[in-house]
């Protein structure tokens, strides 16, 4: 007879591949990629990223960004059996949009002064995946 571990966490999620991936290599803007795939985390956090690194964009911009691939990740996780909670592996490639985006939003909340919501950001990516927050936000 097996005996379920009551005590062990969810198991790990794992996205299947993000169809934007190949697209976002460096040669085509991701604002294009989103107009082709708005559904892509993957897409909505590397434009977030490239908001917050362009001193000409302001931080509002990068945020929406960013709370939008935010969001488009949680609609994923959880039609790939996600229950709000449970690791979601860096080491596993299609999870890094999720994770890049909450990165993401960690950041932009901390420039637009919304510290509570950079907090929770944080302590979801941490809890999420501890070697993604170690590469995403390090030092924090």
């Amino acid at each position: 007879m097996t005996f379920q571990d009551l005590m062990a966490g969810p198991p790990p999620t794992h996205l299947p591949e993000d169809p934007a991936a190949g697209l976002l290599d460096g040669s085509v803007d991701p604002a294009a990629v989103v107009r082709d795939h708005p559904e892509s985390p993957l897409a909505w956090a590397t434009l977030a990223e490239r908001a917050l690194a362009d001193s000409a964009v302001d931080d509002v911009t990068a945020y929406a960004y960013a709370r939008v691939g935010y969001h488009r990740s949680l609609d994923l996780l959880r039609r790939n059996g996600w229950k709000g909670h449970g690791p979601v592996p860096w080491e596993h490639e299609p999870n890094r949009g999720f994770l890049r985006a909450l990165a993401a939003l960690s950041i932009a909340a901390t420039r637009i002064g919304e510290t509570p919501e950079a907090e929770r950001c944080a302590e979801f990516l941490r809890d999420s995946s501890p070697t993604g927050y170690d590469r995403l936000l390090p030092g924090t």
